[in-house]
């Protein structure tokens, strides 16, 4: 695989598209319906605050890009923060890990859709046979090289937005029947349920930061990359919206909630009879099929960045070829191990989980770090982290009600990172570990 990076080989609507085509899919077809049985009747407004608290994440974000445009994105972030210590190899891990978990939400949803268009149903073994057989043809077209990936991605990528127009058109005309004050009046979440939507709904925009992992190849960076997100999260939060309140206006949060995991296909029924549920389940295909493909190219490539940062160990296994082809085969096999043992309630929750955690350390490290040199307002960073606190600590408290598992897993998972990272930096690289020459 090749992975040379090429400057200025990004056009500014081609980082839209990019940034747009990775958020729309699983956070439209798989967490709609999750959203809304934890937020109640008033779920479509889950999208627009979770819209706005990811527009306080983005910031951080956007000042990064502008003064260290790089394709090691994130990564390179952490390390400008926090130096190249077990903290930015931990963070840097918990992000991947987020990516990873989301690409299970995604080929599960897959599964989903494609099960009920196969034979109506989901079997046990369907969905997750189905799914795991996605991973590895993303897998296979990734490895395949560059070239294939950016011509499937191109196809896709029209055809998602095409589908998703059209959608969102007709969430629009259903929606003009629908009182929308009365939507938000009617609802009565427990505060807890609305914020534990709230993660779902930021999961369903952290695909804005493959845009910062690409810094270095967008054109202008300094001020496109900023543009580019904000952009994004625009487009999303409209199309998300819309969706969401043609969903609402063609089923009851019971119906809702009976197809969590497909509710798009119900939600098309009423108004277009069975040709629009089959019709938006190949539009949840295409969209999670073209989504997952994009995502696996690019956990490989942050892990072969923190590969090459050394801040993570690395064993080659007889494998021939570069280091970004090696972790694209940890990405597909840790994969398909999420997509075989966890439910897309599970996976989604783990995802939050893990992506939040990540989002507060980049937001402290700016922060505590780097507020003068990016220029941050103090107050908006503050903002953004005790945004994030809140809808954790929301996601959490659910969690412990009602599936106290995945809150376990998550603590385990984090713990268990950093304290492998403290032993291999420790080990392995003692020069490391010393504070970044920008620290205070």
């Amino acid at each position: 695989m090749k992975t040379d990076y090429q400057a200025k080989s990004l056009t500014l609507t081609g980082a839209v598209a990019m940034g747009t085509g990775v958020m729309i899919g699983a956070g439209i077809f798989a967490l709609t319906g999750q959203i809304a049985e934890l937020a109640g009747p008033g779920f479509p407004w889950v999208f627009v605050v979770a819209a706005l608290v990811t527009g306080f994440s983005a910031y951080s974000y956007v000042k990064l890009s502008n003064a260290f445009p790089s394709a090691g994105g994130i990564a390179m972030f952490l390390e400008k923060a926090y130096g190249r210590t077990a903290v930015t190899a931990s963070a840097g891990l918990l992000m991947a890990f987020s990516m990873v978990i989301n690409e299970s939400l995604v080929a599960r949803t897959f599964g989903t859709y494609t099960a009920r268009l196969l034979n109506g149903s989901e079997p046990d073994l369907l969905v997750p046979a189905l799914a795991v057989m996605l991973i590895v043809i993303a897998f296979l077209i990734n490895i395949s090289g560059n070239r294939l990936v950016g011509s499937v991605s191109l196809v896709m990528a029209v055809a998602k937005v095409a589908g998703i127009g059209v959608l969102a058109l007709a969430g629009f005309l259903a929606a003009q029947e629908l009182d929308l004050l009365a939507a938000t009046q009617t609802a009565e979440p427990s505060v807890s349920g609305f914020i534990a939507a709230l993660a779902l709904g930021v999961l369903a925009f952290k695909g804005f930061t493959t845009i910062t992992n690409s810094g270095s190849e967008i054109v202008d960076p300094h001020r496109n990359v900023g543009r580019a997100i904000i952009l994004s999260i625009v487009i999303c939060v409209v199309i998300y919206l819309l969706v969401a309140l043609a969903v609402n206006a063609s089923l009851s949060l019971p119906e809702i909630v009976a197809a969590r995991d497909y509710a798009l296909a119900e939600a098309a029924r009423p108004t277009f009879g069975e040709l629009g549920v089959i019709l938006t389940i190949l539009l949840a295909i295409v969209a999670t099929a073209s989504g997952l493909i994009a995502s696996i190219f690019a956990v490989s490539r942050m892990l072969a960045m923190l590969t090459d940062m050394k801040l993570i160990p690395h064993r080659h296994f007889g494998m021939p070829g570069r280091i970004q082809s090696h972790t694209l085969v940890y990405t597909a096999c840790i994969a398909i191990v999420l997509t075989v043992f966890f439910d897309l309630g599970r996976i989604a929750a783990l995802g939050a989980i893990l992506y939040l955690v990540m989002d507060i350390a980049v937001h402290w490290g700016v922060l505590r770090y780097l507020r003068d040199t990016v220029g941050a307002n103090v107050l908006v960073v503050g903002l953004a982290i005790g945004m994030d606190v809140v809808v954790l600590t929301g996601l959490l408290i659910v969690k412990l009600e009602t599936d106290a598992l995945i809150v376990a897993v998550a603590g385990a998972l984090i713990l268990l990172i950093y304290i492998a990272e403290r032993v291999f930096l420790g080990r392995a690289n003692p020069g490391l570990q010393a504070p970044h020459s920008g620290h205070k």
